[in-house]
């Protein structure tokens, strides 16, 4: 229907415009276009044929004050369901009943979820804010500014396209989330804060059953935990790419204190599993994609040819903190990571030689999707001719690089002027990091 115009005359009480009776009918044809078939009101009255009703997705439900559902429950449709409020202060939805759950799955699934300023208390014993598995695999479950106070438990979400928080809050009680079945997309934690939970072995954010997330976990969280509570319980299988848990600039702590080495916060993940991205964390450690490999037992490279490059051999090379990098062998670091691929080569080396002889150190990156090698950089040095029988020379390399998936770097080393073999002493060692 469109907008109903009042005819108000063309100048005051010159009787030309619309009769009383009909400015008012207008009136009522306004307000229901613009409210009413828009949305529908839930008050503590209402609320059993609203919300306890038959849910039409073409409406909001704006929520008008606290009101508390008492054992009446909110069947999601598999065309989805849109809860507003005032604020999480004015608006709400409580209920105090024991073995209940507020919103609940519609036969054959449920649909987008979409709710924004109000809060949620659901303190009975053994009870839950929601229990919904996807309709199609394609929904969304999206939340602005929605505030979990005591609540014994959120509930469990299978196989949603995509979560999103904004601007949440978790307030006492036990909250964890379970995330169950393949998500196709990922789930997204933007301003959250979390404070005063009650104790207990649970975590906010739970493998569920079958749980696959085929894009990313990201949070920013300012997060504090009672005694015994972690903050996610995930494994890395429960992920398909790396680098998708991003635990990006959080504040997390226990009872007030920070520490780092808290394993219970994750723990079935950590900061270098493949999967995982942690950055600019309080409270919580930080990934540092690359790692160091070097000499703890040496032994001779062969030096067959003038000029032509060996492998650089050690009996035994030794990795260090390997982050998203493994060593197949040798002094190769291969990247697993498909992100990030700019990364930084530092070397420090003595090679041991014939003196004044000219060696070439070379760093090497084969190409996984070419199948091809290709020079980084070439560092040559004359052998010091030392007081006693050790002649070496130093190289000390600073190079920048590009590593994709299954890329690796390794030495090389060439004797320019004999064919003196050549070794590289213990404690010899290069470190890849990211820029």
């Amino acid at each position: 229907m469109a907008k109903q115009t009042i005819d108000i005359g063309t100048t005051p009480n010159d009787g030309t415009g619309d009769a009383l009776r009909d400015a008012f009918d207008k009136v009522n044809d306004n307000t229901d276009e613009s409210y009413l078939t828009s949305r529908i009101l839930v008050n503590q009255t209402n609320k059993d044929t609203t919300l306890g009703g038959t849910i039409d997705s073409t409406k909001e439900y704006f929520l008008d004050g606290i009101i508390d559902m008492g054992a009446t429950q909110i069947e999601i449709p598999s065309t989805g369901i849109t809860i507003n409020g005032f604020d999480f202060n004015t608006s709400g939805l409580t209920s105090s009943e024991n073995s209940y759950t507020m919103f609940v799955n519609a036969v054959g699934g449920s649909g987008d979820v979409l709710w924004k300023d109000f809060k949620i208390e659901v303190t009975g014993t053994s009870s839950q804010v929601l229990d919904i598995e996807a309709d199609t695999g394609f929904e969304a479950f999206e939340i602005d500014r929605i505030n979990f106070n005591d609540c014994t438990s959120i509930g469990e979400i299978d196989g949603y396209r995509q979560g999103l928080e904004t601007g949440t809050g978790r307030f006492g009680g036990t909250p964890n989330l379970i995330l169950s079945g393949t998500w196709l997309g990922g789930y997204f934690i933007e301003t959250s804060i979390v404070r005063s939970l009650t104790d207990g072995a649970y975590s906010l954010y739970e493998e569920g059953t079958s749980f696959v997330m085929n894009s990313r976990f990201r949070s920013n969280q300012n997060i504090d935990l009672p005694a015994s509570a972690s903050f996610i319980d995930f494994q890395s299988s429960n992920f398909t790419n790396p680098s998708t848990v991003q635990l990006t600039e959080m504040i997390i702590s226990r009872a007030g204190v920070f520490d780092a080495s808290d394993s219970n916060y994750t723990p079935n993940i950590n900061k270098s599993d493949l999967v995982s991205n942690w950055s600019n964390n309080n409270g919580l450690p930080n990934t540092f994609e690359g790692g160091s490999i070097g000499v703890t037992t040496e032994t001779a490279t062969t030096i067959n040819t003038i000029g032509v490059f060996e492998t650089l051999t050690a009996t035994l090379w030794t990795t260090n903190d390997l982050q998203h990098f493994d060593n197949p062998s040798g002094s190769q670091l291969r990247h697993l990571g498909n992100t990030p691929r700019e990364y930084k080569i530092i070397a420090d080396l003595t090679i041991d030689a014939g003196s004044n002889e000219v060696l070439t150190v070379r760093v090497v990156k084969y190409d996984d999707s070419a199948a091809t090698t290709s020079t980084v950089l070439d560092q040559t040095r004359q052998v010091n001719a030392l007081v006693g029988g050790r002649d070496v020379a130093f190289f000390s390399i600073n190079i920048n690089t590009e590593l994709d998936q299954n890329d690796y770097i390794y030495l090389e080393v060439a004797n320019v002027t004999a064919t003196t073999n050549v070794t590289v002493e213990v404690d010899s060692y290069y470190i890849i990091e990211q820029r």
